[in-house]
């Protein structure tokens, strides 16, 4: 799934006035501007060291994109916004599949300067254009497909990518942030290389085509915390993967 703008849904979508001034993420409850509610776990880079950290929404039937691959048919609204800023708030670094990669690169460069985008979306192409690191695991890009972004993005073969997380993730001081990229993010949590998973329940039956843990192995989870909105109906689901054993290797590029 990619991160899709949420200025794409609908002109009836708004921010929360309060975005640039509210507290994010101390133990415990807080109610955050909008109405919404965070429990559980920190989201303060300065209180972190290095994680993988998942971020996902997913329908009420457990898909990441809509029939053909069409992630215009999820669920996204304010809340899914407001969540993806806050994750790239207490974030040193992107990872991403190829197409993932892809999508992100068409699509933020865009937003900056755009005086229609809202706070949300401003945040997080200012965080691509100036500071954050990028990790693509791909077997088919390469150098010359990078076309922003280009001092602070490396790519790492599919063979490396184990390896390299782990020493990355010793590394950052801050969550290394996958957004999209499923049959990525499916391996390393196959793999036991992911350390939390947060999923955006979206209220709707999208009936798409692959369901975003098929194939994976039994996984026991420990929930760290939900967070609702007061004008959505959108849950986030925050988790820590217990334990994994890993499935048989894919042969395709990751997305």
């Amino acid at each position: 799934m990619l991160l899709t703008p949420v200025s794409g849904v609908g002109a009836s979508v708004r921010s929360s006035a309060a975005f640039d001034e509210r507290l994010i993420g101390t133990f415990g409850e807080t109610t955050l501007g909008g109405g919404s509610t965070i429990s559980a776990f920190s989201t303060r880079l300065e209180d972190q060291m290095g994680k993988i950290v998942v971020s996902s929404m997913v329908s009420i039937d457990g898909y990441t994109e809509g029939p053909g691959g069409d992630v215009s048919q999820m669920p996204m609204d304010l809340a899914f916004a407001e969540h993806n800023a806050d994750r790239v708030r207490s974030s040193s670094r992107l990872l991403f599949g190829a197409v993932s990669y892809v999508g992100m690169m068409q699509y933020w460069p865009n937003q900056v300067d755009n005086a229609d985008a809202i706070p949300e979306d401003k945040y997080i192409a200012s965080r691509y254009a100036s500071d954050l690191g990028i990790t693509v695991v791909s077997d088919r890009l390469t150098r010359t497909d990078i076309k922003v972004w280009g001092d602070r993005t490396e790519i790492v073969s599919r063979a490396r990518a184990h390896d390299h997380l782990r020493k990355l993730r010793d590394a950052e001081a801050g969550d290394i942030l996958v957004f999209g990229s499923r049959t990525l993010w499916t391996d390393l949590l196959a793999h036991g290389l992911v350390d939390e998973l947060h999923l955006l329940v979206g209220p709707k039956v999208v009936a798409g085509d692959d369901r975003a843990f098929t194939g994976l192995p039994q996984i026991e989870l420990t929930l760290l915390g939900v967070r609702t909105w007061k004008d959505s109906s959108t849950v986030a689901l925050s988790y820590r993967p217990r334990n994994a054993a890993p499935p048989a290797r894919r042969d395709v590029d990751y997305n």
